[in-house]
């Protein structure tokens, strides 16, 4: 009997300790991970100079209020900014932030309506679930938050028809995660940009998934030439620790003024002690290059294993953010028990989709072994499932 509600899919293994980017449960066995516990430890595991971070700030304060003074937040807010005008609030979450983004957007431009789009994920909190366009994730918490309109992700005449001097947002993902990594179209971001500045719109972008170097670049939106007038993140950040950060230009900062929102927890001392040092290490030219490099070898890999397979219709994504379509919905959650079995620790997205989400900080050498598992569980599953064409 379980004194837990029932609301995760649980699996029986239970991780108790990681290193680097291997993981072992209660068995002993070890596990090469390619989710990072859904796109969060970005830097792997048992990491010594986080660990020491994360050890020394303990020894002095684990909290303070944000009644005072807390200069660990603004170092990490001086971090986030990356050279330009943003300023930062501290929370405890992807979800949060994204809470945060949406009350800040509706308070600044005296208007409610906002823009998401199917299939997207913005959290399970009541403005970033009313956020998300996911029907599945709607069920049984109906009324929403009103005003959100839900519009076809990478379409233009959709935006161009609903978008309007009432509109104050439009918020999105540059990849849809959850949604089935689905990249956003370089020319439709600077459209719906542009867009967003002709009807006096504010510009939300979600980087809690791809943000903190997952893409390749610190920001997702440094690859889009454009600059968003807010944006959320989370996961990364902390490699582990609980944070979440909004960040807003500073335009936009008297609307924030005392009282209009905040945290109890929200850029506490221990969250902000290893935050400050997880943006220095992986905001550095070299770590983010050698992070494309190996992105180029993963995806390399897979294209290779897709031509010989019919299980794999298609291969997308940015960066160590990767998703493998599969031509068979009800094959994927045999792929992820099989790598499981393997020894590899995979993700989905969506209904057919293989996400991977290695660490940053995985070897070549563990890319070429991911490759060698997934090559052979596809394999092992297409002789007993019987494809007989690519896509059928």
């Amino acid at each position: 009997m379980s004194y837990l509600f029932p609301n995760y899919q649980r699996k029986k293994l239970e991780l108790i300790k990681g290193s680097k980017n291997t993981l072992i449960d209660q068995t002993g066995k070890r596990y090469l991970d390619f989710t990072s516990g859904i796109g969060v430890m970005n830097l792997g595991y048992n990491d010594p100079e986080l660990n020491q971070v994360l050890l020394e700030q303990s020894s002095l304060l684990w909290h303070t209020p944000n009644l005072y003074e807390n200069d660990l937040q603004e170092q990490v807010a001086e971090k986030l900014a990356n050279g330009k005008d943003y300023v930062s609030y501290f929370c405890n979450s992807g979800a949060e932030a994204n809470e945060a983004a949406i009350k800040l957007a509706r308070k600044a431009t005296g208007k409610s309506k906002i823009i998401t789009f199917t299939n997207s994920f913005h959290g399970r909190t009541y403005g970033a679930m009313s956020a998300t366009g996911q029907d599945s994730i709607h069920a049984g918490f109906e009324p929403l938050v009103p005003d959100f309109i839900y519009l076809p992700f990478n379409e233009l005449e959709p935006v161009k028809m609903e978008i309007d001097q009432q509109t104050a947002a439009v918020m999105l993902e540059l990849i849809q995660g959850e949604g089935g990594v689905l990249p956003a179209d370089v020319s439709w971001i600077q459209a719906v940009q542009s867009l967003c500045k002709e009807h006096g719109a504010l510009l939300i972008i979600d980087e809690i998934q791809t943000g903190i170097g997952r893409t390749g670049t610190f920001y997702a939106y440094e690859q889009y030439q454009i600059e968003p007038d807010i944006f959320t993140l989370a996961k990364g950040l902390g490699n582990g620790i609980p944070v979440g950060a909004m960040l807003g230009k500073r335009s936009l900062a008297n609307f924030f003024g005392p009282g209009s929102h905040g945290s109890t927890f929200g850029g506490n001392k221990l969250a902000m002690s290893v935050a400050c040092k997880v943006v220095e290490r992986i905001n550095q030219p070299a770590f983010l290059q050698d992070a494309q490099k190996k992105s180029g070898q993963l995806f390399s890999g897979l294209n290779q294993i897709a031509e010989k397979s019919k299980m794999i219709t298609g291969i997308r994504g940015k960066g160590l953010m990767i998703g493998i379509e599969l031509a068979d919905q009800h094959t994927l959650s045999v792929v992820l028990e099989q790598l499981e079995v393997e020894g590899l620790l995979a993700l989905k997205a969506g209904q057919t989709v293989l996400r991977l989400l290695p660490p940053l900080t995985i070897t070549e050498k563990e890319i070429d072994q991911g490759l060698v598992i997934i090559e052979k569980v596809l394999n092992n599953l297409e002789s007993q499932i019987g494809f007989s064409e690519k896509g059928e």
